[in-house]
């Protein structure tokens, strides 16, 4: 393909800033680097962070260092939003130069770019919706994907989109995959055996002082984190201030958590405290990637372990904790969760102390915990809601992702959960599993697919901008102070001046376009349009949120809210939704040792939005349940688990009957039939006999007995209508349904287990079954006289417990030759003292059995 051209560049930056490329220590691996695109097209670069890799490499693929090489255009896909306006600003800094001219950007929402630019650095999924549009990438020479090592869900769906495109379409697209730890082999081989290209990071050396809390802390759970680690963590900051010098960067795990220790470090003098995370404002982004005039304590979350390098740094203080996502798909709740960082994590932060000079990480945990920590975080396509995925890949056109070059396959049981919401959004063929001409649609708004459903039914009955107003909402939690009512959030952030409520707005102005698609494409199909003055906030709230989430749909019930998946939610004290008969859940997590949900983010709907949101959940009809051990027989007119009517039923289905009092057995076991000893005894029977000799012997474990229930219960359970009629079934008459008699094996089973066995003395004894490996025959010593061998049944020898005269145990063998050689000696000793009338003879082999007492001579 040919490459665009583009004007002549300068020959070279100025000289300061030349100076600073030069100084960049990847600049040494760069021969490498080209020899192995050049030799194969793909190549993976370890760099630490700091090396240079984000800003030197993306201009020198393109050609805009070197007097007289051609220009070529690079795509330099970043995982977060701040890291890839960071890497053009200082690309374009480092050219001096403004962004939008060669080096530009492209995040959602925000794109700055000019007709020069040929460095694009776009967030991963800015790059995937482009893929979907254009899989050739036409125009582009080089991709770079950065931070591989945090195995983001959108940058492994990437690469493997690239894999494809460079194996069918365009083999001459150079790939480089970039990452700050060594971990890369698995890249290598995904990119087809690529050669790993490693650069030396000019690092000091990083003391490590252990720095837990004098009091255990609670472990972290959900969002929480215990808010004394967070007091401890302020005052390991404030200790880091008084025994080191340089500036101190703080890794906590989320923007909640950076703002409480920001409030209890208050005011520390000349020193000045920055919060540096995904919504901070770009002046503090731009404040923190360049040098201060005083002294800086930095708060950051995991976004300044790689992505970011901040300058002056030389003391780390680690809270050991990060965020990662997580998805419960018994609850239908997803969220980011709080867990321990990584030991890799670990790594990556304490380096940073060592960028520029040798410093020091305080660590707020006990050393023998930094053992137990796992290796390396878990990589987002195992752990997170996979429906994004699940529909990216069925608009590639491998539904299954059976086919992609990903460096972990999706867990199975996610996918079927995403594939199940994608057909109820109808984003895909329920049968096939392929896109739909919607699903298409909902792939390029950028928005997760539940949110994107929301978008595109709302707008014609709210309209558009109203629409896309509670969907960027939703797209971007909004801060807590906010609360949690969806529709006062919604007038908070109109009237706010912070940084989210910018960032929303901007949101709003993206999806106002597709939603206004949506409203004219609903008016030409007939569709259903009320305007958008028809509804308040509340109600506009309310049906978007419960167009995006039906089966979190909630109705009051009993001190809490059921929601229509099943789940029980509570509602915090003073909230505005603590009165509303239903609400639609858009935020929900799971408070320690709590039973019950917590809502987070809400609205109140009605019940004709309810039934609206989720008709695919609507039922109405007859039901027969096995409830507090007897059947219980209703009509039932419900919301999936929200039971919106129910009438008493007189007479139901026979059928219906069946499996509920099936499903009670299952419940409460199979003692609810009439077993008595007999039948016990031949159950125990035939599964000695199963495990001894196998087929065509039944399963009679309760599972093996469930899996057959047509062949030894009916027609019994057919015309049993309670509970009192399976206690009338003979248990016994009916495992005998299950004995081999086609076969004629039956006829054996006295023979192969039989229920007596008679000894020397002429009794019949009970054998005892109870255990499968090895039946018991339980009988007095003295009948055992003159028997040189011992029973078998089955071909197993049987256990024989030696009884006294009066029916205790004397002795237990499984080998008669060998007790009465070795250890009938002892046994006559006792017993021949504790009972002197009865016969103990010295030769018990070859002595007669007796079950009588006879005078000693």
């Amino acid at each position: 393909m040919t490459s665009p051209s583009f004007p002549p560049p300068p020959s070279s930056p100025p000289s300061p800033r030349r100076g600073a490329l030069d100084a960049l220590p990847v600049r040494s691996a760069l021969p490498a680097l080209r020899a192995a695109l050049d030799a194969g097209g793909a190549a993976v670069l370890v760099a630490p962070p700091g090396t240079g890799k984000t800003t030197l490499v993306p201009l020198v693929l393109a050609g805009l260092l070197d007097d007289g090489a051609p220009v070529r255009r690079v795509i330099v896909a970043e995982p977060r939003r701040i890291a890839a306006r960071a890497a053009a600003r200082r690309m374009a800094w480092l050219l001096g130069e403004k962004v939008g001219e060669r080096v530009g950007y492209t995040v959602r929402g925000e794109r700055t770019v000019g007709p020069r630019t040929c460095v694009e650095v776009v967030t991963t999924g800015v790059l995937l919706q482009r893929l979907q549009r254009d899989q050739e990438l036409a125009g582009v020479d080089a991709v770079m994907l950065d931070e591989v090592h945090e195995r983001h869900l959108d940058a492994d769906t990437v690469a493997a989109f690239l894999c494809d495109v460079r194996e069918a379409l365009r083999p001459e697209l150079k790939l480089v995959a970039a990452s700050a730890t060594t971990d890369a082999e698995g890249w290598a081989g995904l990119l087809g055996g690529a050669p790993v290209v490693e650069a030396a990071g000019v690092s000091y050396p990083v003391d490590v002082v252990w720095a837990p809390p004098a009091r255990p802390v609670r472990p972290p759970h959900g969002m929480r984190v215990d808010p004394a680690l967070l007091s401890h963590v302020a005052a390991t900051v404030r200790r880091a201030l008084t025994e080191r010098a340089g500036d101190v960067l703080c890794f906590l795990p989320g923007v909640g958590e950076i703002a409480r220790v920001a409030g209890q470090l208050g005011e520390l003098g000349d020193v000045d405290v920055l919060q540096v995370h995904g919504r901070a404002p770009a002046a503090v982004q731009d404040a923190v990637l360049s040098a201060g005039t005083r002294r800086r304590v930095v708060l950051a979350t995991a976004v300044a372990e790689s992505s970011l390098t901040v300058p002056g740094v030389r003391v780390v203080v680690d809270s050991g904790l990060a965020r990662e996502p997580r998805v419960d798909h018994a609850r239908g709740l997803s969220a980011l969760t709080t867990v321990r960082a990584s030991r890799a994590a670990g790594a990556q932060r304490a380096g940073r102390a060592g960028r520029e000079a040798p410093g020091v990480v305080y660590r707020c945990w006990d050393e023998a915990e930094d053992g137990r920590l796992t290796r390396f975080p878990a990589p987002e396509i195992k752990v997170a809601d996979l429906t994004a995925f699940a529909l990216q890949v069925a608009c590639w056109g491998d539904p299954e992702a059976a086919g992609l070059a990903l460096l972990d396959a999706p867990p199975g049981g996610a996918m079927a959960a995403a594939r199940s919401v994608l057909t109820a959004v109808g984003a895909v063929d329920a049968v096939s599993g392929r896109v739909t001409d919607r699903g298409v649609r909902l792939a390029r708004l950028g928005l997760h697919p539940r949110l994107g459903r929301a978008l595109l039914d709302a707008a014609p009955a709210v309209g558009a901008r109203r629409a896309a107003e509670v969907v960027a909402l939703l797209s971007e939690e909004p801060p807590r102070e906010y609360g949690d009512d969806l529709g006062a959030a919604l007038r908070s952030a109109r009237r706010g001046g912070d940084a989210y409520s910018g960032r929303w707005r901007q949101e709003v102005r993206r999806l106002s376009g597709p939603a206004g698609e949506s409203v004219t494409a609903g008016r030409e199909e007939g569709g259903p349009h009320t305007g958008p003055a028809a509804a308040g906030d509340d109600q506009v709230a309310g049906l978007v949120a419960a167009l995006a989430f039906p089966e979190r749909i909630a109705r009051a019930s009993g001190g809490s809210y059921l929601m229509v998946s099943g789940t029980r939610a509570d509602i915090g004290d003073g909230s505005a939704l603590r009165q509303a008969g239903w609400i639609a859940v858009a935020v929900a997590d799971r408070p320690v040792g709590a039973g019950h949900a917590r809502v987070r983010l809400g609205a109140v709907v009605n019940e004709e939005v309810a039934r609206r949101a989720a008709a695919s959940l609507y039922a109405e009809g007859d039901e027969v349940a096995w409830a507090d051990g007897e059947l219980v027989a209703r009509n039932v007119t419900r919301l999936g688990a929200v039971e919106l009517a129910v009438r008493p039923l007189k007479d139901p289905a026979p059928g219906l009957v069946r499996d509920a009092l099936l499903a009670g057995l299952r419940r409460e076991g199979l003692g609810l039939l009439r077993w008595d000893r007999d039948a016990g005894a031949l159950r125990q029977r035939l599964a000695f006999v199963r495990r001894h000799v196998g087929e065509p012997w039944p399963d009679v474990s309760d599972n093996g007995l469930y899996a057959r229930v047509d062949d030894w219960l009916e027609p019994e359970l057919s015309r049993a209508r309670r509970r009192a009629d399976l206690g009338r079934i003979d248990a016994g008459q009916a495992l005998k349904r299950l004995l081999p008699w086609a076969s004629g094996a039956a006829a054996r089973f006295d023979e192969l287990a039989p229920e007596r066995i008679e000894v020397p003395s002429g009794s019949r004894i009970r054998l005892d079954y109870s255990d499968p490996e090895q039946p018991v025959l339980a009988v007095k010593l003295q009948e055992m006289f003159g028997l040189d061998e011992t029973p078998r049944v089955a071909g197993v020898p049987v256990l024989v417990h030696l009884l006294s005269p009066a029916g205790r145990p004397a002795a237990v063998t499984a080998d008669l030759v060998s007790f009465w050689r070795d250890g009938y000696r002892a046994v006559r000793a006792d017993l021949r003292g504790r009972y002197p009338k009865h016969p103990w003879p010295e030769d018990p082999a070859t002595a007669a059995a007796t079950k009588r007492t006879n005078p000693r001579r």
